[in-house]
């Protein structure tokens, strides 16, 4: 899938089939986050993956927002580092890395959660030094998905050419 058909066609999935996920395809969601862009490379981040089906139920009943992370094939808990600056903007490119690298290969996700996750922090053994930022369930879509059906605002509502206000047009 090319990377604007990903961007475009992406949609928020919180319903999986049942059963895992290829290893390869595992590893390359997490390897798209890792490789995502960083301020001073200081990589602020730290992904743990979960697929024990008790410790995905435990993450479903903790979070409120996203129950449904207890049916999903795997998730990524994603923490940042405390004592960085630009944590959350450099993790949250990283998310959306993981997201549309999973959507290209047909997994669905969803972001769950904004830290601090404190029980999933405990879960999970997260030290000190770290927050838990968000869980991302993933998983194959349990339904079809209309590709490309979002409703956005247009993009001359969104976006201006030189000055806020200025026609994009």
């Amino acid at each position: 899938m090319e990377v604007f058909d990903a961007v475009r066609t992406v949609l928020a999935v919180r319903s999986y089939r049942p059963g895992p996920v290829p290893g390869d395809v595992v590893r390359r969601i997490v390897e798209a986050g890792r490789l995502s862009g960083s301020a001073g490379n200081v990589q602020p981040w730290h992904f743990i993956v979960v697929e024990d089906r008790s410790t995905l139920g435990r993450l479903g009943e903790i979070m409120t927002t996203g129950r449904y992370v207890a049916g999903a094939a795997f998730a990524i808990v994603v923490a940042v580092k405390k004592d960085s600056l630009y944590a959350v903007s450099d993790t949250s490119r990283a998310i959306q890395n993981m997201v549309l690298t999973a959507w290209a290969e047909g997994i669905g996700s969803n972001w769950t959660g904004f830290g601090p996750l404190p029980a999933v922090e405990q879960l999970l053994g997260i030290p000190e030094t770290h927050m838990a930022l968000a869980v991302l369930p993933f998983g194959v879509p349990d339904a079809k998905l209309g590709l490309g059906r979002k409703k956005r605002k247009p993009l001359g509502k969104v976006a201006s050419r030189e000055r806020f206000g200025a026609p994009f047009s």
